[in-house]
């Protein structure tokens, strides 16, 4: 695969399957050099197109007081 900017939809499954074909690549290899580089383009696209909100302040203390005693 060749690393390029990810725009559409098809891009980020590529992007991804790569991902999955590299995982556990050496640090510092071809390979794992070119996870890394995946990794930080998957991360930016999903920020831009799949943003997480943060959550309601009341409900995360809710959660963790019922979850976590």
């Amino acid at each position: 695969m060749e690393i390029k900017p990810i725009k559409t939809e098809t891009d980020y499954e590529a992007a991804l399957k790569e991902i999955e074909r590299l995982w556990g690549a050496n640090y510092g290899s071809p390979e794992g050099d070119k996870l890394d580089v995946l990794v930080t383009l998957v991360e930016a696209y999903e920020e831009e197109h799949y943003p997480i909100p943060p959550p309601d302040p009341i409900e995360a203390i809710r959660y963790h007081r019922n979850h976590f005693q």
